[in-house]
């Protein structure tokens, strides 16, 4: 007599910087395929990730975290002990006026954009890592902007230089876990009608979503590092 099927368990993903924009598209789009989502959010207001979590709440839940902060990492990490993640994948980001060349941009402007874009993605990651399965994916929302050989239009100078940054951070992480059979994935989304990207960018948060997400999937079960654009193509470093 033929056994009665048992569905697997559901697969988990960690958005961080998910209260808006691609993030929050991205955590949609993961429900609707069936995927347990968790999104964090920086503070109490309330966020379109909110409205999302209304819509699904089986599917979607919602953790504070200022990624900036790094002491709010390890009560998340506690927070979510039990839960393993399939993907945990950072989002978190910001930028500058992109017209200000390099030598004239304030300090304190330098250093938010580094602090937020570079060095907070990579803290997250390690503080958070043991949570995602041995054969998950660690993922950032890179940009094509972070491509040295691609630049050749200059501007979005503190911006280009932060997701330069961030590559070569998720390089060096990627080596010291060569042993691991984990897929690492730096996603250049492209340029995207958000409240990052501008009204005049090209492509819009409903297109651009899906294709992402197919990246990401497509991606899973998949060791070692890769920079891909959009279309799953790579990016020159």
């Amino acid at each position: 007599m033929p056994q009665p099927h048992t569905p697997g368990p559901v697969p988990t993903t960690l958005i961080i910087g998910a209260s808006r924009g691609l993030g929050c598209a991205m955590a949609g789009e993961l429900a609707e395929r069936g995927w347990s989502v968790i999104g964090t959010v920086r503070d109490a207001a309330r966020t379109p990730l909110h409205d999302l979590a209304d819509q699904h709440p089986e599917r979607v839940s919602i953790e504070h975290l200022d990624i900036t902060e790094p002491e709010q990492l390890a009560p998340l990490r506690e927070r979510l002990t039990g839960r393993p993640l399939d993907i945990l994948f950072v989002n978190a980001g910001t930028t500058n006026n992109d017209a200000t060349p390099i030598g004239a941009v304030p300090t304190r402007d330098f250093t938010d954009i580094m602090v937020t874009n570079a060095l907070s993605p990579l803290r997250a990651i390690e503080a958070l890592d043991d949570l995602v399965t041995p054969n998950g994916l660690i993922g950032v929302m890179s940009s094509g902007q972070g491509s040295i050989t691609n630049n050749t239009r200059a501007g979005h100078e503190v911006y280009r230089g932060s997701k330069a940054a961030l590559n070569m951070f998720l390089r060096s992480y990627a080596v010291r876990e060569a042993d691991t059979d984990r897929a690492f994935l730096l996603l250049a989304p492209g340029w995207i009608r958000t409240a990052l990207g501008g009204d005049e960018a090209p492509y819009t948060v409903e297109e651009s979503v899906p294709l992402l997400v197919d990246v990401l999937l497509s991606h899973l079960n998949t060791k070692g590092l890769a920079y891909v654009n959009r279309f799953g193509q790579p990016v020159p470093w």
